[in-house]
């Protein structure tokens, strides 16, 4: 039943695609003939078929027959061309474009402007979004514009829920005007946890709330093992020692000199037998990749997922310089699709639907 939704979904959304693209204003050999018969004349006396048939005949060569091609069997052509494509690769390792690379940048924290009267800003900035237990957490505020501002700054970690404090600390300038910075330390429960920043402008009381997670120490990266080639892969063996056992999924972009290669991804269970985790790069990202020299991974995050349903997921991070790594050779990796029968029928299937209209 869930396969004949999917696939009524599909064909809904596909048909919503084809017809818009039927009527889109780029369409326009499609139109042409509508356009051709309603800006010529109205039609004269009948003549005799004789004296017509030389007119219909030129008429003929002029005005386009209107298109055979469907759109929906167009559309649906070009998905299953698009899918079938995207299975090539293996979806432990895809490749990884330059804005895709910069679009993630790991352990991130995105600060937040409030805006205040008369064109201010108030600006909280933390150096990362999650923290290990234990932490220090650097907390940086920036006041500006016309306002007046108050002394003291005050930030607070509290329970998003209940709202309890669970650390604080006064902030001090630092250095500029309008600028204030403090620390507080991460020892609370894991979990999700607001940062209240609180200034007085202009007499008034101000909060500014940014979210943040402390998350329990899971373990200790180490170094990297030998790289080496197997079945079209390039494996690096990372080493990380967990501090619990469980199932853990190890995540790192692959780096060829400057140039971003691929996403790479793996779960494996560690529980004190092994420290070794490896990481797996397919030939289809690699083939024809012998002669860039140093490889980088970069960004790296693992995750221990729960062990019961309910359970929150563990984060932590490699080192922030990554590991940087000199690549065996690779002229044995090929770019041969990887092998995947269920992605191979889904795009039969669409192959299949294509054909039909």
């Amino acid at each position: 039943m869930a396969r004949k939704v999917l696939l009524l979904l599909t064909l809904v959304s596909t048909s919503v695609l084809g017809m818009g693209y039927f009527l889109s204003a780029e369409n326009h050999r499609a139109f042409r003939w509508l356009t051709t018969l309603a800006s010529s004349p109205s039609p004269g006396p009948l003549h005799p078929a004789s004296a017509a048939a030389p007119a219909e005949a030129s008429a003929s060569q002029h005005s386009p027959e209107p298109p055979s091609d469907n759109a929906l069997g167009f559309m649906l052509a070009s998905v299953a061309e698009q899918y079938a494509q995207s299975t090539r690769y293996p979806p432990w390792s895809v490749p990884l474009s330059a804005a895709q690379a910069r679009a993630y940048q790991g352990n991130h924290f995105e600060p937040v402007a409030l805006p205040l009267e008369g064109g201010g800003q108030f600006t909280v900035t933390l150096e990362k979004y999650r923290f290990t237990r234990g932490d220090t957490i650097l907390v940086a505020a920036a006041i500006q514009g016309p306002q007046v501002v108050g002394r003291p700054l005050t930030a607070t970690l509290e329970k998003p829920t209940s709202r309890d404090a669970v650390a604080s600390a006064m902030l001090e300038p630092a250095g500029a005007p309008g600028y204030f910075q403090g620390e507080l330390e991460a020892k609370a429960e894991p979990g999700e946890y607001r940062l209240i920043v609180e200034a007085k402008i202009d007499g008034q009381p101000v909060r500014h709330a940014s979210p943040l997670t402390i998350e329990p120490y899971l373990g200790e990266f180490g170094s990297l093992g030998d790289p080496h080639v197997s079945n079209n892969n390039l494996v690096i063996p990372i080493r990380f020692s967990a501090e619990q056992p469980g199932f853990y999924a190890l995540s790192a972009q692959l780096y060829a000199g400057q140039q971003p290669v691929a996403q790479l991804q793996t779960e494996q269970r560690l529980d004190g037998t092994s420290d070794t985790i490896n990481l797996r790069a397919h030939g289809t990202v690699l083939a024809n990749k012998s002669d860039t020299g140093q490889f980088q991974l970069r960004n790296i995050q693992i995750r221990q997922l729960p062990a019961r349903p309910g359970d929150r997921t563990h984060y932590g991070f490699g080192p922030d310089e990554g590991y940087t790594f000199t690549p065996p050779d690779l002229d044995d990796l090929t770019d041969t699709p990887a092998a995947n029968p269920e992605s191979e029928q889904r795009a039969a299937l669409l192959r299949q639907l294509a054909e039909k209209f």
